[in-house]
C-alpha cells in the first residue's frame, strides 16, 4: 500500500500550491481564470500578515493534493469558523482517500481551535465532489446563494461610496 501524508505547507511549497490551483481551474473549465502568481502564494501565505493556510497531500513523498483554507467569522455563533476555498487531488491519484485525507485533516484543526462549522463551496455540475462531500455528512445549503462582486461592478460601487 502507498504511504499517504498530509503535513502543512511551508513557503518552499508555493509553486506547487500555484500548480495544484491551475490544474484546479482546468478541472473546473476555467484554465484561464488563475491571475494568481508564486509571488501572491508567498506574500497571502508566508507574509507578515498571512491570508491563509495550506496542507499538501503527498504519496510516497510527492506532493499530489492540496487543501487552501482561512478563517471566516460568524457573528450568529459569535466566533471564528474554517472556509475551504480549494480542495483538490490531480486525477491520476483520486480514490485512493487523498480527499478525505485532506477534509479531515481541515476538519481536526477546525475542531481543534473551537470552530462551530467547516464551510465550502462546489459547482453545481460537479457531481463526484458533490456525492464524495454528502457520504462524510456535508448537507447542501440550499436556501442560501454565493454572491459576488468584481472587476468594473466592484470599482463602481467603490467610487459611488466614496
Amino acid at each position: 500500500m502507498s504511504k499517504i501524508s498530509i503535513r502543512n505547507a511551508v513557503a518552499e511549497d508555493a509553486a506547487t500550491i500555484l500548480r495544484f490551483i491551475q490544474a484546479l481551474a482546468l478541472y473546473e473549465k476555467e484554465p484561464d481564470a488563475v491571475h494568481a502568481t508564486e509571488a501572491d502564494i508567498l506574500r497571502d501565505g508566508w507574509g507578515p500578515t498571512p491570508r491563509f493556510r495550506c496542507v499538501i497531500a503527498e504519496l510516497e513523498s510527492a506532493p499530489v493534493g492540496f487543501a487552501l483554507y482561512f478563517t471566516s467569522y460568524s457573528t450568529w455563533e459569535g466566533h471564528h469558523g474554517i472556509y475551504l476555498e480549494d480542495l483538490f487531488v490531480m486525477p491520476e491519484h483520486r480514490g485512493l482517500g487523498l480527499g478525505k485525507a485532506l477534509l479531515g485533516r481541515v476538519a481536526a484543526i477546525a475542531v481543534e481551535e473551537g470552530c462551530p462549522r467547516l464551510e465550502w463551496s462546489v459547482l453545481d455540475w460537479n457531481t463526484p465532489s458533490i456525492e464524495f462531500y454528502q457520504r462524510i455528512g456535508a448537507r447542501k445549503k440550499s436556501e442560501w446563494f454565493m454572491m459576488r462582486l468584481s472587476g468594473d461592478a466592484l470599482s463602481s460601487l467603490a467610487a459611488a461610496t466614496s
